[in-house]
């Protein structure tokens, strides 16, 4: 089992070459990530990147009016900042911590450069940016095609495969502002849930109790994701 602080838990990290490691891990900085925490505001400049541990980290779209939802999250799988190598310095979304954790931290310039130098980082780095795509297309299928309670099954199921327990801190509230949706519809979703013997609720805490279950009444949108990420897993061939 791996050390709760090794970087090589991160999924990009751990495919890396030898060679690639000895360059970049002395560029990480460990670094931790509290609840609620905002990484970038929405334009604000990137100037780090992280490679999440054990925390998730949402990306929120935020309306003129205030109201917000969640596009996709990154965890383990992946790494946070993306965009600086994608043609932009900043982000058009607010991202924030969603569960608690540890990540590493490497600067930005640092990232540019490896993905300019090395098609390792590169193809890793797009493969990611390609999962990541593929989540944000199916949330917003998801939220416009999909009930409340497959929305709800779908981020669970998210949030377990980037947790290493099946219980999650986060209330109500926060839940359906990240689904952008009425607090009631995910207060009834829960509870429907709660009575199949599926989760357990108790105020700010969720335990997924039955996983299997849990899977078979979730929509086809969390498998598309699922099977996107877990590409990332195979090690890359150097161009």
């Amino acid at each position: 089992m791996k050390d709760a602080h090794d970087p090589l838990r991160n999924r990009i990290l751990a495919v890396l070459s030898e060679d690639a490691r000895r360059r970049i891990l002395p560029k990480l900085t460990h670094v931790e990530m509290a609840l609620g925490e905002v990484i970038y505001e929405s334009g604000q400049s990137i100037d780090y990147i992280y490679f999440p541990i054990d925390c998730i980290v949402s990306l929120l779209y935020e309306t003129i009016s205030g109201s917000s939802a969640e596009i996709s999250v990154v965890g383990r799988e992946g790494l946070v900042g993306v965009s600086v190598v994608m043609g932009s310095d900043s982000t058009p979304n607010r991202l924030v911590v969603q569960s608690k954790g540890t990540a590493y931290r490497m600067l930005a310039t640092d990232l540019k450069q490896e993905f300019n130098a090395q098609s390792e980082i590169r193809i890793l780095t797009l493969r990611f940016t390609q999962a990541l795509i593929t989540q944000m297309s199916q949330t917003a299928v998801c939220n416009r095609h999909h009930a409340i309670e497959q929305q709800l099954c779908r981020w669970l199921l998210l949030s377990l495969d980037r947790l290493d327990t099946n219980r999650l801190d986060m209330t109500q509230e926060l839940i359906a502002n990240m689904l952008g949706v009425r607090r009631e519809g995910v207060t009834e979703a829960a509870g429907k849930l709660q009575r199949l013997g599926i989760i357990e609720y108790r105020r700010g805490h969720i335990t997924v109790v039955d996983r299997k279950k849990l899977e078979a009444r979730c929509c086809e949108c969390y498998a598309v994701v699922k099977k996107e990420t877990d590409r990332l897993e195979v090690r890359p061939l150097t161009l």
